[in-house]
C-alpha cells in the first residue's frame, strides 16, 4: 500500500508519478491562454467527454479568459481495460444547439484516435461554424486514426497511466498528478 497525500493506493504494482500536480496546473493555464488568444472575440461551446475529461475541462474552462458554453457527452471504449478496444459508444450526446458555433471537444487523451474521430464526425452533422480539439495528455505511439488533436498538454510514451481523470477500473480519477506502474 502507498501513501500519496490525503489519499491511499492499494495495488500490488509501485506507482510512479510522471506528471506533477504543479506541471499540470501549469500546463492547463498556458493551455487556457493558448486558446483565449486564438478564439478571442468569439464564444465557444466546450465539449468534455466524460468520464475521463471531467477534471481537465473544469480546470481549462476556469483558465479561459473567453465566453464558454460548456456541454458533455458520454463515450466509452475502454471499459475496465488498460487498453482500448477500438470499439466507440456514445452513451449520451449534448444537449447544446451548436449550429454555427466554434466547438472544442476536450478530453483527458488521445491515443488510437478512434473516440475523437467518431465523436468530430457526429458533432460535425450539428452544423458547428468550427471544431477543434484538446486534450491533456497525447500518446501518438497508438495512433490507429488519421488525426492529431489541435491543443495538447502533454505528449507522452506508450505506457498506462492514471489519475487527474483517467481511471483504474473504476477508481483513482481524484488523485491529483498522473501516474503509471514500476514493474
Amino acid at each position: 500500500m502507498e501513501e500519496r497525500g490525503r489519499l491511499r493506493l492499494e495495488w500490488n504494482k509501485n506507482p510512479k508519478v510522471l506528471l506533477s500536480v504543479d506541471n499540470i496546473k501549469e500546463k492547463v493555464k498556458e493551455l487556457g491562454t493558448r486558446i483565449s488568444k486564438d478564439y478571442q472575440g468569439a464564444d465557444i461551446v466546450a465539449i468534455c467527454l466524460l468520464r475521463g475529461g471531467f477534471i481537465f475541462t473544469a480546470d481549462l474552462v476556469r483558465e479561459l479568459e473567453i465566453p464558454v458554453n460548456v456541454d458533455f457527452m458520454t463515450t466509452s471504449s475502454y471499459e475496465h481495460d488498460e487498453i482500448s478496444s477500438g470499439m466507440v459508444e456514445i452513451i449520451s450526446d449534448i444537449r447544446t444547439d451548436i449550429r454555427d458555433k466554434h466547438v472544442l471537444i476536450i478530453d483527458d487523451i488521445m491515443d488510437s484516435g478512434n473516440t475523437m474521430v467518431k465523436v468530430i464526425d457526429l458533432i460535425a452533422q450539428k452544423g458547428p461554424k468550427t471544431i477543434k480539439t484538446c486534450v491533456m495528455l497525447d500518446k501518438p505511439g497508438r495512433r490507429e486514426a488519421d488525426i492529431s488533436p489541435d491543443y495538447v498538454g502533454f505528449t507522452i510514451p506508450d505506457v498506462f497511466i492514471v489519475g487527474y481523470g483517467l481511471n483504474y477500473g473504476d477508481l483513482y480519477r481524484n488523485i491529483p498528478y498522473i501516474f503509471t506502474f514500476d514493474d
